[in-house]
């Protein structure tokens, strides 16, 4: 019973509930740091470190929280959490925390993160917790790999650096798309993701709060 919650709770927000493509959260960095693939997936393995142990921290304290500072105390749990991200960027990979730039530190700002901390940890186990975080960062960070990869591919013509179609510019075949590297391709982007996923499971689609009828005059549609 155990295990089958657990991996409900693990493999539930990645298709079934993604917190970007069903609850429409973290769109932020999905459009400023997804132009290549290392800054990609450096923020897809910065969140999934961060989502899992603030979720795992605020769970096991959840029950020494005063409830009406308990948002503080989340806040400063994830601060602390981006503060260590952000400082071994700078010491083990300073160009590409020169590209993420303030992107890291916003990660504190990230509804994902602070909403699993408040609607999953604060009543649940540290455990579960953890692979709630887990499981939210998978979901997030396919969206942002799919976005990355396309983006990268298609507007500079490599994947991690190394040449895929190689652009007229350097000799080859492929004119480089200079749209996919500006922030609004991924706009388009996550709503062709938005857009499969929906044809793949239908029961994700909203119904129509209200539906004019075809003789329906407008004075009377409301």
């Amino acid at each position: 019973m155990a295990q089958a919650k657990a991996k409900d709770v693990l493999f539930e927000p990645i298709f079934n509930n993604n917190p970007i493509a069903l609850q429409i959260l973290g769109i932020c960095s999905a459009l400023a740091i997804t132009t290549t693939m290392q800054t990609t997936l450096t923020m897809c393995l910065a969140v999934l470190f961060v989502m899992t142990l603030s979720n795992f921290s605020v769970s096991l304290i959840r029950n020494h929280i005063p409830s009406n500072i308990r948002i503080i105390v989340q806040m400063t749990i994830i601060t602390s959490l981006v503060i260590i991200v952000d400082q071994t960027l700078q010491a083990f990979a300073y160009d590409i925390s020169r590209q993420l730039s303030v992107f890291v530190g916003l990660i504190i700002t990230n509804c994902i993160i602070m909403g699993r901390a408040e609607a999953f940890a604060m009543s649940n186990s540290p455990v579960m917790s953890a692979i709630d975080g887990i499981g939210n960062a998978i979901g997030y960070s396919i969206v942002l790999i799919f976005v990355g990869v396309c983006r990268e591919l298609f507007g500079s013509g490599s994947l991690m650096g190394i040449n895929i179609l190689t652009p007229v510019t350097e000799g080859g075949w492929y004119q480089t798309n200079g749209l996919m590297l500006l922030p609004p391709s991924a706009f388009f982007l996550i709503g062709f993701f938005i857009w499969a996923l929906r044809a793949w499971k239908p029961d994700q689609v909203e119904e129509e709060p209200y539906r004019i009828k075809p003789n329906t005059r407008t004075s009377e549609a409301f």
